[in-house]
Parts: structure tokens; sequence; C-alpha cells
């Protein structure tokens, strides 16, 4: 059961990565078309510093589930949060040193990333498990 449970976790996390991956692909296809190639791989670095940590969060948070291993969802949790936020700090570190980024795409795609994260209690249903 609890294996079940992990995997809906992980795949109720999944479908936000992906929805995050396509507001960020398409604010990236948004400012290519109207500003350039410049812009557009600029908003694309910006959604993949967004996605790709939330992505590596929702892989390690949902590893383990249950009552019988409460420590180890919480240590997963905790692992999670801290590879996310150094992934984040690490990915943002090598867009500004090794990519001639535009800092206003960057930041726009990666807000509204982070903004689908944010309202996501509003467009994912809850299902009761059992």
């Amino acid at each position: 059961m609890s294996k079940v449970l992990a995997r809906r976790g992980r795949w109720s996390a999944y479908k936000l990565v992906m929805m995050q991956a396509a507001v960020a692909g398409g604010v990236s296809i948004v400012f290519f078309a109207v500003w350039g190639a410049q812009y557009g791989l600029s908003a694309l670095a910006g959604g993949a510093i967004a996605v790709l940590p939330n992505f590596v969060f929702a892989t390690l948070a949902f590893s383990h589930t249950g009552a019988s291993s409460a420590g180890k969802v919480m240590k997963t949790f905790y692992w999670g949060e801290a590879v996310k936020l150094l992934l984040t700090i690490a990915m943002f570190s090598l867009a500004f040193i090794n990519l001639k980024v535009v800092f206003m795409p960057l930041f726009v795609c990666y807000v509204a990333a982070l903004i689908v994260h944010w309202t996501a209690p509003l467009y994912f249903k809850q299902s009761k498990v059992g």
C-alpha cells in the first residue's frame, strides 16, 4: 500500500513539474517570437532553473511513504528541499557566469514557473486515498 501511495504522490508531483515545464516552454516561445533568440534562450534558462530542481525534489521527496517509514519520509523531504535549493543556486550561478542572459526574460520565466507551483491547489483536484 505504501508503494502505491508513494507512486501516487510522485506522479502528482511529476504532473506539476510537467505543467511548469509547459508554461516555461510557452513563455520562452513567446519571448523568442517577439524579441528574438537571445531573449528566448534566456527565458528557457529561467524556466529550466525553476523546473529541474523541482523535478529533483519530487523524485527525492516521494521515494518513501507510510507510517512505518515516517523518519525516512521526513529525511527525504529535508534532503530534497536542500538539494533543490543548492541546485537552484548553482544553476543561477552557471547561467550568469557562462551564458549571456538577458535578465528580464530569465526572471519572468522563472517566476511564471514558480507561480504554477504556488497555484497548484487551484487546478489539481484532491482525490481520496483508499
